[in-house]
């Protein structure tokens, strides 16, 4: 498989870009089209960072900042959420062109510092709303909740993100299409994601008058913390004046208890990202009243008839400190082979990500659908549930008969040969069952 990932950005420009330090005359564009794809290009830089925290974690404390299972889940979240990408533009940018080219009051320069400046202050205002909603309305909360299902904190979490929420965060930018070039919107959509990538860490401590302006990993770790005192708070992306100014800032003080207030006890991809539309399902139906029902929907997730919008804080489990994170206990051979499949489902991603132009829509659909089918068995197998055996059958099969990869040479022999003998083992493993 020959990866095509191409940069056009320089080692320092990487590095920068991960932190929102690159300046406008690097990052000024005129057309959309000419946008680089900034997160795609950090892949190298997340895992990098990845390892020196990995690095930092088991020098300092003598064990590792990640847990196997929790870390597939978070990345193959990550690698659903950007799958829709493959299809076209993101609804994201086409929502924002549409209105700028049809309903805009006046046009901003796109070459202008000024322009540059304003577009960050826009994106990371309506990033606040976007959030703080997404967590103040169940409805929104079904899609955010995925980022918030890890009960670990470290830079993998960052790459858990949700399939849906795009879908409807793209409402919360429109205003600044009214002015705002899309080519400078472009860059600071990505940028503001790309930030809160390094916040993600349980390594970097007090970061002193920083703390007052920018979002820090001290008070993102109170942001994804279920202790009482963290709950609804600290919902910036890049400044967190905006929680200063709208009395949604706590600081960290006792330690962080992270996850959900409920644990799914979960690593299926599809179940983490699906789970709470279920659940809102369910109540909706199991509700009675018109308006209880509508409430169920646009209301905070904690609500309750007779209960205030967002829920009441006594209803939410005390935090002893105590908790242990979901982790069943699963064989080092499953675990190996897990993470070798994991590696090359990767590796496909990246390959389809890096030549969408030239290959067919069927292809690439196909490519998707083996992809999902490959994170959710990797995820079964991490909750060591039964009919892992099947599903691994089948998706053996799929690949040799497919030939995915569009591989040659050496390569494709050993890849071969590994899914063929992958192929023999499950197909024993189900035969001694029966």
């Amino acid at each position: 498989m020959v990866l095509h990932l191409q940069s056009n950005l320089t080692l320092s420009q990487g590095a920068r870009l991960m932190f929102y330090a690159l300046t406008p005359s690097e990052t000024t564009f005129k057309e959309v089209e000419e946008v680089q794809d900034y997160v795609q290009q950090a892949t190298p830089y997340f895992v990098g960072l990845m390892i020196i925290e990995l690095v930092v974690t088991w020098f300092h404390k003598g064990k590792t900042v990640f847990r196997i299972n929790d870390a597939l889940t978070s990345i193959s979240a990550g690698i659903l959420s950007r799958l829709p990408e493959l299809l076209g533009r993101g609804i994201e940018l086409t929502g924002y062109i549409y209105i700028w080219k049809n309903f805009r009051l006046f046009e901003l320069p796109w070459d202008s510092a000024w322009t540059w400046w304003l577009a960050f202050l826009g994106v990371d205002f309506a990033y606040y709303w976007l959030h703080r909603m997404s967590h103040e309305v169940n409805m929104l909360w079904a899609a955010h909740q995925v980022h918030h299902s890890s009960e670990d904190y470290n830079l993998s979490t960052a790459l858990r993100q949700s399939v849906l929420q795009k879908y409807f965060s793209w409402i919360f930018n429109l205003p600044m299409a009214l002015f705002i070039p899309p080519s400078v919107f472009a860059v600071h959509l990505q940028f503001n994601l790309l930030y809160q990538f390094w916040i993600h860490t349980e390594i970097i401590g007090n970061l002193g008058p920083l703390e007052l302006i920018l979002n820090t990993p001290s008070h993102h770790r109170v942001h994804h913390g279920r202790n009482h005192y963290c709950i609804d708070k600290n919902y910036a992306g890049t400044l967190i004046i905006w929680d200063r100014i709208f009395g949604t800032f706590a600081p960290e003080n006792e330690k962080v208890i992270f996850g959900l207030t409920h644990p799914i006890n979960a690593f299926e991809p599809l179940w983490v990202q699906c789970h709470h539309l279920l659940y809102i399902w369910k109540t909706f139906w199991g509700t009675p009243g018109i308006s209880n029902k509508m409430s169920v929907l646009f209301k905070g997730p904690g609500w309750q008839p007779g209960k205030p919008r967002l829920g009441c804080l006594e209803d939410i489990p005390i935090i002893s400190g105590n908790e242990m994170p979901h982790n069943p206990q699963i064989p080092v051979w499953l675990q190996l082979y897990a993470v070798l499949h994991f590696i090359f489902i990767l590796g496909v991603y990246l390959h389809i990500f890096a030549n969408k132009s030239v290959l067919s829509e069927f292809t690439i659909l196909l490519g998707i659908g083996y992809v999902i089918l490959t994170l959710s068995s990797v995820g079964l197998m991490m909750e060591n549930r039964s009919g892992v055996a099947i599903i691994e059958i089948i998706r053996c099969c799929l690949f040799l008969f497919l030939e995915l990869g569009s591989m040659t040479g050496p390569l494709k022999l050993v890849t071969e040969v590994g899914f063929s003998l992958s192929l023999a083992f499950w197909g024993l493993q189900s035969i001694m069952k029966i």
